[in-house]
């Protein structure tokens, strides 16, 4: 494929030289050349102006990584036309190539899920044929930099899906029974109180022990919203929380409980989380629903208005408190044990069930240290207060999506300690007992308009009068027939329909979606596989323990 030859001269704008007048074509050859050519992997090209050097990468791509692609982006609209005009039209045409003018992360990504499907990119490389880049070097790298950090995120998440997606689901249908005792967590609401979001990090201590000086002999007027693994750590110095948040779907979870069994303590409970949780606090419970992938039994039950009120799928309990805390509240949000980092010492904060683990087991010969601190995957970072700490790649992204989530918020505080910086403005712990110490003169005072504290606190809809029990029941049934026709089918007892066999795997996609080669792939990924016989055998397999599980509800 013949390259075009340089227009005469070189290319300038801004100031910028953009394409040298020696000889552009052959130095873009050059940068071609060098690339390491891998599957998988998406190329993003900056600015590529003329289009030189694509034809070659594209040859190389086709004979030594035909899984890989070229993502070609101009932030420049004149830069845009020039090259829609001068770029030899089989490239343009090439399904391997796109050229695109949109900086949008999210329209960017989901033009790659249209082009070449969700999960397609393990990596991504950037490759600069022209000198284009420096006009926009800050988006550019922003671009590249989310992308990389969305394939990231992509492929753990179908990690963990493959792992954990049969609990999910199996967790969720059970707790749908939930939904005609617990309401949901929009009618609970705090006004404009204040609220203190507590995660299990090691600079939870501090503040706990400064909010016990602070508060002693004093009624407490601002709320506290915690995660589960906090309630001992708050136990132990005598602080009841107004709301626990409960998001962990396995069994290991309910140690975070050890001495708060039928404690009055309300509870927001994820439909996905372990059921058992739900039964243990005596207080108030409010339900949530975090969709943990796409599945068509969610527009089901979204149809029937069972589910309750969704959460952002956020991967992190103490993510996911701050959250729910922005809902309650108009009031300001201090974050504190929202760390993403430990110390050589401590991984979580006192009292809570890791750091009693390790207590228990210490003797003269074994002294007290934090394995993770000397794990390979540990690394060195800097805390906000400028203590030396550690982390890990996945605490790092969590990091990232706080401030990506929330660092917009100006209602939102981080107070100082050993944890990584969030991306908000941080506060001493001094400085956050001042504010909660005005907040509670100022409401004690008849603050905020004199509003009536539990109509403000609680608006809760008497289940009894929702009528969900009745939806509930017909759901069950309705997905009870559903799974027996498939199996009717797939076992030759029914009549073999095709498209009736696709559209029932189709809609009861929570029986394979937490297979290894479909977990967090699109639809159109996931057709190839509905007439495998393999992928039909480990579809029957699924059913019966299924219908198993509904019938018992029942």
């Amino acid at each position: 494929m013949q390259e075009k030859p340089l227009p005469g001269g070189s290319l300038v704008k801004n100031g910028k030289t953009l394409l040298s007048g020696i000889d552009p074509v052959r130095r873009a050859g050059k940068v071609c050349d060098a690339v390491s050519v891998k599957e998988k992997t998406l190329y993003f090209c900056p600015s590529p102006i003329y289009g030189w050097g694509l034809s070659r990468l594209l040859e190389r791509l086709e004979k030594e990584a035909p899984s890989s692609a070229v993502l070609c982006v101009e932030a420049d609209s004149e830069l845009f036309e020039l090259s829609q005009k001068n770029i030899d039209i089989s490239i343009l045409n090439n399904k391997r190539v796109h050229i695109t003018k949109i900086c949008d992360i999210e329209k960017i990504y989901s033009l790659i899920c249209d082009l070449w499907g969700s999960m397609s990119f393990r990596r991504i490389e950037v490759v600069r044929f022209t000198g284009g880049y420096q006009l926009f070097p800050q988006i550019y790298d922003s671009l590249c930099e989310m992308l990389r950090r969305q394939f990231a995120d992509d492929w753990s998440n179908a990690l963990t899906l493959t792992k954990l997606g049969r609990l999910f689901i199996r967790n969720c249908i059970r707790n749908l029974s939930l939904v005609s005792i617990f309401p949901s967590i929009s009618e609970l609401s705090f006004g404009e109180d204040p609220v203190l979001v507590l995660g299990a990090g090691p600079s939870l201590d501090e503040t706990l022990d400064a909010l016990q000086i602070t508060m002693k002999n004093t009624q407490r007027m601002f709320k506290i919203i915690c995660v589960d693994t906090c309630l001992g750590a708050l136990k132990d110095r005598g602080i009841s929380p107004d709301l626990v948040v409960i998001l962990e779907s396995q069994h290991w979870n309910l140690r975070d409980f050890i001495g708060s069994a039928d404690a009055k303590i309300s509870a927001a409970i994820d439909i996905s989380s372990l059921p058992a949780s739900a039964k243990i606090l005596n207080g108030e419970s409010f339900l949530f629903f975090t969709p943990w992938t796409h599945l068509k039994i969610f527009e089901r039950l979204k149809d029937a208005r069972i589910l309750p009120a969704a959460i952002s799928p956020l991967g992190s309990v103490g993510l996911t408190a701050v959250h729910i805390t922005r809902r309650l509240t108009r009031g300001k949000i201090f974050c504190a044990g929202l760390d993403f980092s430990f110390t050589a010492d401590k991984y979580h904060a006192r009292g809570t069930p890791g750091h009693r683990g390790k207590l228990n087991k210490k003797t003269r010969l074994l002294q007290f240290f934090n394995n993770a601190a000397f794990d390979e995957t540990a690394i060195a970072a800097v805390s906000k207060s400028g203590e030396n700490v550690y982390t890990n790649p996945v605490m790092k992204n969590y990091r990232a999506l706080f401030e990506q989530e929330f660092g917009g918020d100006e209602r939102v505080y981080d107070i100082e300690g050993t944890g990584l910086p969030l991306g908000v403005k941080t506060l001493s712990i001094d400085e956050v007992m001042e504010e909660l110490k005005k907040e509670n003169n100022h409401r004690e005072h008849g603050g905020h308009g004199g509003e009536n504290e539990e109509t403000v606190r609680v608006r809760t809809v008497k289940p009894e009068v929702c009528g969900k029990k009745e939806k509930i029941n017909s759901f069950y049934e309705n997905e009870k027939k559903m799974l027996a026709e498939l199996r009717g089918i797939l076992t030759g007892e029914a009549e073999a329909n095709q498209e009736r066999l696709n559209a029932l795997i189709t809609e009861c996609d929570y029986l394979w979606a937490h297979f290894p080669d479909c977990a967090g792939r699109n639809n159109d990924s996931q057709k190839k596989y509905l007439n495998e016989k393999s992928f039909l055998k480990r579809v029957r397999a699924e059913i019966d323990p299924m219908l198993k599980l509904i019938s018992h509800i029942i």
